[in-house]
């Protein structure tokens, strides 16, 4: 336990665009590597549908997001063939938009607040530090410790299975409650710097919490996810503040 608290201490460092300190020893190169091959996966199963417009309108609003995240990845936006009312981002910066939420936002702003949302959480380093927790819990420090030091591809295995790879749509991170809401935060503060209305991001989600048509939710503390009413609160204070 001791070489795990030491590592610990090392590794601990503050991300300014969160405000905390972050357990993160896994790389974001090596994350990038493997998520190459995720979403080579992903695409595969839902391939980018054929309207050139779309991708067209999903980047221009894209460029905007990242170029104000100030992160120099090859990024990437697509929308993908899939009804399914969801996104994702990967730690190289490859971003899938479902169609089926694609065609639910209503104005570039609304996109423009998913967008930030899914940036926010390469801002925040999420990935890594997901990666690394599931790392330093599951596998122990031995473990970690070797994957840090391998070389020419040694512990892609362990990484690979702390991401979800290899499971389709199970590459998109499941990320907790609180990196779900921060990167809501974040995500406002990029779209204020990308020049776009972050009050869209409150109006996206007030439609989207009336989307089940008054179904009950599963409870909070069983979900990846945060309550809606709660997420509604944090962003309206967030936008508030913005």
């Amino acid at each position: 336990m001791a070489g795990l608290g030491a590592l610990s201490l090392a590794a601990c460092s503050e991300n300014s665009a969160t405000g905390r300190n972050q357990l993160v020893f896994v790389d974001d190169a090596q994350l990038a590597q493997l998520a190459d091959n995720a979403w080579s996966e992903v695409v595969a199963q839902a391939p980018p549908v054929r309207d050139p417009a779309a991708h067209a309108r999903l980047s221009r609003i894209g460029a905007a997001i990242a170029k104000a995240s100030g992160r120099t990845l090859d990024w990437e936006f697509a929308v993908l063939d899939s009804d399914e009312f969801n996104a994702f981002v990967l730690p190289n910066g490859k971003v899938g938009f479902f169609r089926g939420l694609f065609e639910f936002a209503g104005s570039d702003g609304e996109i423009g607040s998913v967008l930030g949302h899914e940036v926010g959480h390469v801002v925040a380093r999420h990935a890594a530090e997901r990666v690394s927790q599931e790392l330093a819990v599951n596998a122990g420090i031995s473990i970690a410790q070797m994957v840090l030091s391998g070389e020419n591809g040694e512990g892609a295995a362990e990484i690979g299975a702390a991401l979800g790879l290899g499971a389709t749509f199970g590459v998109i991170l499941p990320y907790s409650r609180k990196h779900e809401l921060e990167a809501d935060r974040v995500g406002v503060d990029l779209m204020r710097r990308a020049g776009m209305d972050p009050a869209a991001a409150v109006r996206f989600w007030e439609r989207m919490s009336t989307r089940a048509g008054g179904q009950a939710q599963p409870p909070e503390v069983i979900s990846t996810h945060p309550a809606d009413t709660r997420r509604l609160e944090e962003l309206r204070r967030a936008v508030a503040e913005a």
